[in-house]
């Protein structure tokens, strides 16, 4: 029916106060218990953030590194900026391996004179791997939690660097390392060499063990804490100054625990507890490598290695789309969307060969990333990956940060800022539900909210030959015969009665959202929200 001039100017104009309005009422009876849902969601800093890790001694290189020599002593080595870091010998002397004594020289005040580069990607919190007094170059030997790593600077410089990146609407994570300590912390020394010791009952001694000491994966340079003293507890997490409270009020914003699995339930929830105490609203993610469901709320969020595993044995081929789409969607049904939300979603970290080496395959490596962009979780980007790195096993993978690589002119760098600014202009990327596309032979799910508009379905074809195939959407609000619009090259694929009719080339991705007003004055989707 055509309307006069007049009613199709303000049918127009009812259609996008209907599309927009913050006010408008649920569109149907299923949308009822979701208002304010999302609204809650985006409100919560932790749900579906940018995370971007840094290694503080490679990052970026103090400006006088000469003044700092000092803070280095043999066996301890400062190498070049433009060194790699190569798997080195046993160091009888110190009981390590060499690499990790080797230092290139970074701290948390050059770190602060690179933070344009994190901001402009696009980051929303920057994590720091562990700053506390240490020996090693990673930091995870702690002698001193209350002190941080001379080589790094202070107390007064993580206060200031809180502060620069909350001035740039940025969070701070710092990690914890409270399972273990380092072998020559001034506690367990004292402790191993007198049985009356204060910190005798700080640690595990006993004939049981192979070194005399319960160390953690039987490493001798890491003996484990007692988390079963009260006094331990008090000093770590459980006391009105301790170690993760005092932090949280210099100003960083939550934890990421180290070898948390280790930590347990029970222990993990009290600390957990203690820091939503003293800092509401605060996040403590645990390393936990296990299946996520049933850690929360021990924890906010894990970092979630089970979908990591997903995404990289999908993307070469190691799994089915099927069977990938069918564990991701039992593990967001059985762990809950929430916790799923604030979970880390990393594709390489510190422990792990980067993902240019990992999958050295370009169209393997994009699909993958177009995946940990859009499936539920918080994508974590470990530094320089953005930059299309290179880094096998440890210590390949930490090598210094290629300042000389940031440009637009770097293909991986331009393609991860485009996954960056797509996710964040794609509000159910960020804090919608998901739930599957049906498809036989393609990856396929769909991110969504009570909005229609803001729908965004996946379609990926990981295999090697090209797939032809109709895809059926769930969702109701998707208006037959309206465009869905490619939001990586701009193709559109008309939805005919709720499906959606595919040609994907090998490798090929689409992120698909409907096309609400294609021009004319006309919308579909006026009655909808």
């Amino acid at each position: 029916m055509r309307l006069p001039p007049t009613l199709a100017a303000l049918a127009c104009a009812l259609g996008s106060a209907a599309m927009t309005s913050s006010a408008a009422p649920p569109a149907n009876v299923y949308d009822a218990p979701l208002k304010g849902v999302f609204e809650k969601r985006e409100r919560d800093w932790r749900n579906g953030a940018i995370v971007y890790q840094v290694l503080p001694d490679r990052f970026a290189p103090a400006a006088d590194l000469d003044a700092k020599r000092h803070l280095y002593p043999a066996p301890k080595i400062l190498r070049r900026w433009d060194e790699t870091p190569r798997r080195g010998t046993y160091v009888e002397s110190a009981r390590l391996w060499s690499h990790e004594i080797e230092f290139w020289g970074g701290d948390l005040k050059s770190l602060a004179g690179r933070l344009d580069h994190v901001q402009q990607l696009g980051a929303d919190v920057l994590y720091l791997n562990p700053i506390h007094l240490a020996y090693t170059n990673h930091k995870y030997d702690a002698f001193d939690y209350d002190a941080v790593s001379p080589e790094f600077g202070t107390r007064d410089d993580v206060k200031a660097l809180a502060k620069n990146v909350h001035a740039r609407g940025m969070k701070l994570v710092l990690d914890g390392v409270f399972n273990h300590m380092g072998r020559n912390a001034p506690k367990f020394k004292d402790a191993e060499a007198n049985p009356k010791s204060p910190w005798r009952d700080w640690f595990y001694f006993g004939p049981q063990y192979q070194s005399g000491t319960r160390t953690w994966w039987l490493a001798e340079n890491l003996p484990e804490l007692n988390l079963e003293n009260p006094a331990v507890r008090e000093h770590v997490y459980a006391g009105r100054d301790s170690v993760v409270r005092r932090y949280l009020r210099d100003g960083i914003d939550g934890w990421r625990l180290d070898v948390a699995v280790d930590i347990g339930f029970e222990h993990l929830h009290g600390l957990t507890q203690a820091a939503h105490a003293e800092k509401p609203g605060s996040l403590v993610v645990g390393e936990i490598a296990n299946y996520p469901k049933e850690w929360f709320p021990a924890v906010d969020g894990v970092m979630n290695f089970t979908l990591r595993e997903i995404i990289l044995r999908t993307a070469d081929r190691r799994m089915t789309p099927a069977l990938a789409m069918q564990m991701t969607d039992r593990m967001v049904r059985e762990s809950g969307i929430e916790p799923m939300l604030k979970s880390w979603l990393m594709l390489d970290n510190h422990d792990t060969p980067r993902i240019a080496t990992a999958l050295p395959d370009e169209t393997q490596r994009r699909l993958a990333q177009v995946l940990q962009f859009t499936l539920p979780g918080a994508p974590n980007l470990y530094y320089g990956s953005e930059l299309g790195m290179t880094g096998g096993g440890d210590p390949e993978m930490r090598a210094p940060m290629r300042w000389d690589q940031v440009s637009d002119a770097n293909p991986s760098y331009a393609w991860t800022k485009k996954l960056i600014a797509l996710r964040k202009a794609q509000r159910a990327l960020r804090v919608g539900d998901f739930r599957l596309v049906t498809s036989q032979h393609l990856l396929a799910f769909e991110r969504h909210t009570d909005r229609a508009r803001d729908t965004v379905i996946v379609v990926a074809n990981p295999g090697a030959a090209p797939v032809t195939e109709t895809v059926m959407m769930a969702s109701s609000k998707l208006m037959n015969v309206w465009m869905m619009v490619d939001q990586l090259t701009g193709e559109k694929v008309p939805i005919v009665t709720g499906l959606l009719d595919l040609t994907l080339p090998p490798g090929r991705v689409m992120v698909l959202v409907p096309e609400l007003s294609p021009g004319g004055g006309y919308s579909a989707y006026k009655r909808v929200q």
